[in-house]
């Protein structure tokens, strides 16, 4: 499948010699105003559990982002003070060991399995999708994904449903509504790159909330970087399905060109955008620290993926939709 050039958001004396360079890893994308959108009324929890068939879920398809103006690249993620966020499960690892991989079926099990899942939506009236991850939150129904997978082209994403624990068409833990998707300020204005971060609050399924369903994983803000991580996400596109979890892991690197987001070696395609990045993950538990999402990757460095460093205005939007 062909894509189209996506280009983080750079000086403007440098855009000539950028174009066609970056892309990102998107299942469906749109962007708009600052701050944060109510999906359209139409939109309720009954209708949506019955749009998303097997059927459409499986036949959603990762589209490629739209060409951008060039704008200005920030020179830097605003950073504070370290915060940490346990998760709603089992206890952290004191000394996780994570061994090199590229990409591959996950097939540990533990709580990744049920807090990550595919995001689902309409895009331009096609359906398309993402990935997402349950995060511990005082509202227990914070969902954390990539800014481009709730918004872009000064539109929020409609008909948007997080499918935890997706597997081959099926939803073993139900489909859930989002009653608001958010993005960070940088994303909403500019779409730039470094803040690729969005969130989503969904409503509760059966009497139920996200959380007390599926459990939550924690979250580190302004952790540093070159750090041992696992990717997750849903790839929909060549050479994968969207059928299955995959993921990748390793240590990763500060991007030394375009952005300052973190790299990781990497295969996932588009469709696994705003899948979770962990730090601190025990494979035993499936339980871990998520520090960023599945962002983009460069056209010439193939096999690499890019996500944003959890600075402080991915925190105030965690906090932001955790309070909605």
């Amino acid at each position: 499948m062909s894509r189209t050039p996506r280009v983080p958001r750079a000086p403007r004396a440098t855009v000539g010699a950028l174009i066609a360079i970056g892309t990102l890893l998107a299942s469906v994308l749109q962007t708009g105003a600052a701050g944060a959108a109510e999906p359209d009324a139409t939109a309720s929890q009954p209708r949506l559990t019955s749009f998303w068939t097997a059927e459409r879920m499986r036949s959603a398809t990762p589209l490629d982002l739209l060409p951008v103006q060039p704008g200005e690249l920030s020179k830097a993620v605003r950073s504070g003070v370290e915060r940490l966020v346990k998760p709603s499960l089992p206890k952290l690892p004191q000394h996780p060991s994570v061994l090199p991989q590229k990409g591959g079926p996950w097939t540990g099990g533990g709580a990744v399995v049920k807090t990550t899942g595919r995001v689902f939506f309409t895009y331009q009236g096609r359906q398309a999708s993402c990935s997402g991850d349950a995060v511990t939150s005082a509202n227990k129904s914070t969902i954390i994904t990539a800014g481009h997978c709730v918004k872009m082209d000064g539109a929020w994403h409609k008909d948007w449903v997080f499918v935890p624990g997706y597997h081959d068409g099926q939803a073993p833990y139900g489909k859930w509504a989002a009653t608001k998707t958010l993005s960070t300020p940088q994303w909403t204005a500019s779409e730039d790159i470094n803040y690729d971060v969005g969130a989503a609050v969904v409503g509760p399924l059966d009497g139920k909330k996200l959380t007390d369903v599926v459990g939550g994983q924690g979250l580190a803000f302004n952790s540093g970087y070159n750090k041992e991580m696992y990717a997750f996400g849903y790839p929909a596109a060549a050479p994968y399905d969207g059928s299955k979890l995959i993921y990748c892991s390793g240590t990763t690197i500060k991007d030394p060109l375009l952005s300052t987001d973190h790299g990781l070696a990497c295969n996932m395609t588009g469709g696994s955008s705003g899948g979770p990045w962990f730090t601190s993950f025990d494979e035993s538990t499936g339980t871990g620290l998520q520090s960023s999402v599945n962002s983009f990757g460069y056209q010439f460095l193939p096999d690499t993926m890019f996500g944003p460093y959890f600075g402080d205005d991915a925190k105030d939007l965690y906090n932001k939709a955790q309070a909605s």
